[in-house]
């Protein structure tokens, strides 16, 4: 049997399980499972690949994405370059595990907004900066697309939400929501900018997924913005976790 799974602390509940669960069943995929493996600290992880023989790949969620990186054998340069993993697979040879890190969130995030660019889209705006800003500013950066990073509090790397006025989006037609703001239960919630100054120039992109349309979504939407939320992101990651555990 091969065995595939998540860690992380807690683990109420997982796309991840559910996803691959689905997709071994409704693909025909025989001898595969995914477990949860909900450990209280990220010093168990090599007692849990030893006690587990049969595992050759791992998901890593919060709060283990940076602190993984310290029992990897091999980091992949674009989770090296975010400075977080997501994705580790597992060989094994002589008795001895070989731990690579992925990031794939970065992944699903550009071939997610990709399809969606125009040669209009040549400034964006990232609103947060916490561990989900990460791969979508790898990302833009790798696409050559400027951006400029709208915090809360002022930083020497940021401006704070009254700095996005009318005149700045304009030229910034590309906005992309990575905090928590609109997400399940307190969906009233939403980025503080100007949607009126918003045009069919636009394109939102939040991170959130749950609910499908945000109030972010919302507002961009009805003021002629081309939108998205993160749930293809979420499907193509995953996706590419399979990829990285069969290749």
């Amino acid at each position: 049997m091969r065995k595939f799974g998540l860690i992380g602390f807690p683990l109420s509940h997982s796309f991840s399980k559910k996803f691959f669960t689905e997709k071994f069943l409704n693909e025909h995929i025989p001898d595969c499972e995914y477990e949860l493996f909900p450990i209280d600290q990220i010093t168990l992880l090599p007692k849990l690949i030893a006690e587990n023989v049969e595992l050759e790949g791992l998901n890593v969620t919060i709060p283990y994405k940076l602190p993984v990186q310290t029992y990897l054998n091999e980091i992949d340069e674009a989770a090296e370059e975010i400075g977080a993993v997501n994705c580790i697979s597992i060989q094994r040879n002589n008795g001895k595990e070989i731990l690579k890190g992925y990031n794939t969130d970065a992944y699903g995030f550009e071939e997610s907004l990709k399809p969606m660019l125009d040669e209009r889209h040549t400034k964006a705006l990232v609103f947060g900066d916490g561990g989900a800003a990460k791969a979508v500013k790898y990302v833009l950066n790798k696409l050559l697309i400027p951006f400029v990073v709208v915090t809360r509090t002022a930083t020497p790397n940021s401006i704070l939400y009254d700095a996005v006025t009318p005149e700045l989006l304009k030229d910034y037609t590309v906005l992309i929501n990575t905090t928590p703001l609109g997400m399940s239960p307190n969906t009233e919630t939403c980025p503080d900018i100007p949607y009126e100054a918003l045009t069919e120039a636009h394109l939102a992109y939040d991170l959130v997924y749950n609910p499908e349309e945000t109030t972010f979504l919302a507002k961009s939407a009805a003021n002629g913005a081309n939108v998205k939320n993160g749930l293809e992101m979420l499907y193509l990651q995953a996706e590419r976790s399979w990829y990285i555990w069969n290749k």
